[in-house]
């Protein structure tokens, strides 16, 4: 889907929420503006109670969300939506812990019914992902895996090898959560990650702002954004117009790449 979107020039939009928090229903609505808003994918976080990846925004909504959440309430959910908006391209995002518990073949079964685009397992490096990437593609799930600023070159092409889907590049070193300005050696980063792989490059990690959004849209192939959407759905008391205000900015920000 994204090398569809990058041959076409444009820049795609994921955004991410924890499925659950603050409970089900508002992250239907959540879904529900991001499509209308024009989200290409959405990353349906799975909770997990030691989100280590994650910054303290995320952690802390992963924490509450996973006291009445599980991965089979996520790919229930995932389902319904899927319903609602067929067709619509949801990544699942987790931790290897609950696919584990699951089972690989048991949750490839059930990602695959509930039309799953792809799959993200944060603590799953490539070089340990063999029988996982196979059994998802039996499944026809596709793979993301995370590259990052400290990610050696020849790593670089195992993941790119690796992901069927994307890559996820991670725009800084250390855990999730917003920033202030985008990094100025991004541009050199991305330029040299392109040299080694031709897969489509979703970029995140810090994302707050449509002014960001439009600096990584010229760079990358997608722009994620977490954090800012998961503060903004448990500050917002005005029936998550923040939320939807934040989507339009982003998504207007991805226009943009010239």
């Amino acid at each position: 889907m994204l090398k569809k979107l990058k041959d076409q020039g444009k820049t795609a939009f994921i955004p991410f929420i924890v499925v659950g928090d603050p409970d089900l229903e508002t992250s239907g609505r959540a879904v529900d503006i991001l499509i209308e808003e024009g989200a290409d994918l959405i990353e349906l976080g799975v909770p997990f109670s030691d989100a280590f990846a994650d910054g303290p925004v995320i952690q802390a909504a992963s924490e509450r969300a996973a006291q009445k959440t599980s991965l089979q309430a996520v790919l229930h959910f995932a389902t319904e939506m899927g319903l609602k908006h067929p067709q619509y391209p949801f990544v699942v995002f987790t931790y290897y812990n609950p696919i584990f518990k699951m089972g690989l073949r048991e949750f490839s079964r059930r990602a695959a019914l509930a039309n799953i685009y792809a799959v993200l397992v944060v603590d799953l490096p490539p070089e340990e992902a063999k029988e996982y990437s196979l059994i998802m593609a039996e499944a026809g799930l596709r793979t993301v895996f995370l590259a990052s600023p400290t990610t050696p070159k020849n790593r670089l092409q195992e993941i790119g090898r690796a992901s069927t889907g994307f890559i996820y590049y991670v725009s800084r070193t250390g855990v999730t959560g917003t920033q202030s300005e985008v990094s100025t050696t991004l541009a050199a980063e991305i330029a040299e990650v392109r040299r080694l792989t031709a897969q489509p490059l979703a970029v995140g990690f810090g994302v707050s702002n449509g002014e960001q959004a439009s600096q990584i849209a010229q760079l990358g192939d997608a722009v994620v954004v977490g954090s800012a959407f998961v503060k903004r759905i448990n500050e917002d008391s005005q029936g998550l117009a923040s939320f939807r205000a934040l989507a339009r900015e982003i998504r207007t920000a991805t226009l943009s790449k010239k």
